[in-house]
């Protein structure tokens, strides 16, 4: 492979070692590395899941973070925390402050609360090569936080990823290069590398592709037959080569939609279940008018507890477009009146509003006044804008089937 037309960059990939285990152990004035500890979403509830593990939890236990809380051994050695999520952000964002102080904000993106990329080009003057400066960052993240970090270092987002993954946790901080990808990447099976999930590893297997260097070699044109644009992209990147930029540049996509989810804490009958879709579309309605979009298409999912398994999952299009959440409610109950099995207890619902417009596009309807229904909506997302989620809210979400009131004590779904 040549790869003097692609681009170089120095590009950082820092991961902070089971981040939320960290930021607990230093809280309590113990060492992250050599403690045992857990985080768990909700210690009350024995399925809870384990949301990090400590170093030495691994170690000892092989707990992961797809471990629950009823698979934690009963060893008095382990502190079991319940998880705080506000902390864990308001550290995340003192970290990307402190990285601010090497780089620009716009060479800074934040790929989630404990992971990020930052471009060090052009920083040999002021803190010396990409080496000094990562081993600066590591360093100041510890002394200022305690915290551990593992760092990638490569020539674009997609090699500082992989080689931090593969090499950086082993070692502290590790470099992979164009010309060092067949050395260090290719050896190794392709589930361990990053955007590569079970589907796609089994998918790959079944054509004989087990390394990543066997992906590298593998025909491009029967990778794109199998997988179109990702068949490309994986084949690529087995390269090493990920053109996605680096410095700046780091715009969203285009919205395609707005969906919003949960998982239950306990079973839900046809009657509590119509509650809470109620109050998913709220939420939905709620992002789809705070950048005035319209939607045309209402999706429904609904997956049944396990004693039963299954559930289904529909969409339906509406002649005009809308973020009225009566609308989108109304739609969603057909779709769960039509679809519904009349018996099964429910345990996941997910509401997504999508098929998008501009408000201003919509025309009007001469035979309903839809822009009285609309301006509901709006002074309601108003009052909560100003006074908080909760100040005004629907009374069935006062019920024990609501989940607006008790989401709202939480952020990503755990206890802030």
């Amino acid at each position: 492979m040549d790869y003097s037309s692609y681009p170089r960059h120095d590009v950082l990939c820092i991961d902070m070692r089971s981040f939320y285990a960290s930021v607990e152990a230093v809280k309590l004035g113990l060492d992250p590395m050599k403690t045992m500890l857990a985080v768990v979403g909700d210690p009350s509830r024995s399925g809870s899941i384990v949301l990090a593990a400590s170093p030495a939890l691994k170690q000892k236990h092989g707990i992961s973070n797809v471990s629950r809380f009823f698979e934690l051994p009963n060893d008095p050695d382990i502190h079991i925390v319940p998880a705080h999520m506000a902390d864990y952000l308001q550290v995340s964002m003192e970290i990307t402050k402190l990285i601010n102080q090497y780089v620009p904000k716009d060479a800074i993106h934040q790929y989630s609360v404990d992971e990020v990329w930052v471009t060090v080009s052009g920083l040999e003057k002021l803190f010396g090569d990409c080496w000094e400066v990562a081993k600066k960052i590591k360093q100041e993240i510890l002394d200022n936080f305690g915290i551990t970090c593992s760092i990638g270092i490569g020539d674009n987002k997609f090699l500082a990823k992989v080689v931090m993954d593969l090499h950086g946790k082993k070692v502290g901080i590790a470099e992979c290069r164009y010309e060092d990808v067949k050395e260090k990447l290719w050896p190794f099976p392709v589930e361990d590398i990053w955007g590569i999930g079970s589907r796609m590893k089994r998918n790959l297997n079944r054509m004989g592709i087990v390394t990543l260097g066997q992906l590298a070699n593998f025909d491009l044109k029967q990778l794109k037959k199998r997988f179109g644009v990702m068949g490309e992209q994986l084949y690529w990147h087995a390269w090493g080569i990920d053109l996605s930029p680096v410095y700046g540049n780091f715009l969203k996509a285009e919205q395609k939609g707005f969906g919003h989810g949960i998982s239950l804490l306990r079973d839900y009958s046809k009657e509590d279940v119509a509650i809470c879709i109620l109050d998913l579309c709220e939420e939905v309605c709620r992002r789809a008018r705070a950048v005035d979009k319209v939607g045309k298409t209402i999706h429904l999912g609904i997956s049944y507890s396990k004693e039963t398994g299954g559930g289904f999952s529909r969409s339906r299009s509406i002649a005009l477009p809308t973020n009225v959440t009566m609308d989108v409610y109304h739609v969603c109950m057909q779709l769960f009146q039509e679809f519904y099995d009349g018996k099964s207890m429910i345990r996941h619902v997910y509401v997504t509003l999508d098929n998008l417009f501009e408000k201003g596009e919509v025309q009007l309807d001469l035979f309903e006044d839809r822009s009285k229904k609309t301006d509901i909506g709006y002074v309601m997302d108003a009052i909560r804008d100003k006074y908080g989620a909760t100040a005004i809210l629907r009374a069935s979400s006062y019920t024990d089937a609501g989940v607006t009131l008790e989401r709202s004590k939480k952020i990503g779904g755990h206890k802030a």
